[in-house]
C-alpha cells in the first residue's frame, strides 16, 4: 500500500485535529508541520486540548521536531509557503490550516514548493477551487 506523505501548514486546533486523524492511518505519513510557535508550545497544546480532552498517545518534542510515540515529525516557522522544503521532503498533500492562504493564489505557493496537493481546511471563494463537503459531493476528490 502506497503510503501519502502529508504536512500540515498551521497547527491551531483544526491542524492538530487533523493530526490527529491522520496520526491513526497506517497509509498517512505526516512528515512536517509548520507553524511559528515553539515546538515546547506545540507539543503541550497537542497533548491538552480544551474541547477535546488530553491526547492520549506520548508526545515529546526538541527544538525542531515533535516526537510523538517515538515518531519524529519535522517543524518548521517559515511565514512564506512558497519557501517551504515540500519538494524536498517528497510531500503529496498539505493541509492548508492557517486560515491565511485560502485563496487558489495563497494555496498555490504550496505546490510552487513542490506539493502535490493543497487541501484548504476551510471555504474559498476563488474560482477554480472546489468546495467538498463529506457526505455532500465527496465524489469529486480523485
Amino acid at each position: 500500500m502506497a503510503v501519502t506523505r502529508i504536512a500540515i501548514n498551521g497547527f491551531g486546533r483544526i491542524g492538530r485535529n487533523a493530526f490527529k486523524i491522520a496520526n491513526e492511518r497506517s497509509d498517512l505519513e505526516i512528515v512536517a508541520i509548520n507553524d511559528l510557535t515553539d515546538t515546547k508550545t506545540l507539543a503541550y497544546l497537542l497533548k491538552h486540548d480544551s474541547n477535546y480532552g488530553e491526547y492520549g498517545r506520548q508526545v515529546d518534542f526538541t527544538e525542531n521536531e515533535l516526537i510523538i510515540e517515538g515518531k519524529s515529525v519535522k517543524v518548521l516557522a517559515e511565514k512564506d509557503p512558497e519557501n517551504l522544503p515540500w519538494r524536498d521532503l517528497g510531500i503529496d498533500v498539505v493541509i492548508e490550516s492557517t486560515g491565511f492562504f485560502t485563496d487558489k493564489d495563497g494555496a498555490g505557493k504550496h505546490l510552487t514548493a513542490g506539493a502535490k496537493r493543497v487541501v484548504i481546511s476551510g471555504p474559498t471563494k476563488s474560482e477554480g477551487v472546489d468546495t467538498i463537503v463529506l457526505g455532500t459531493n465527496d465524489d469529486k476528490v480523485k
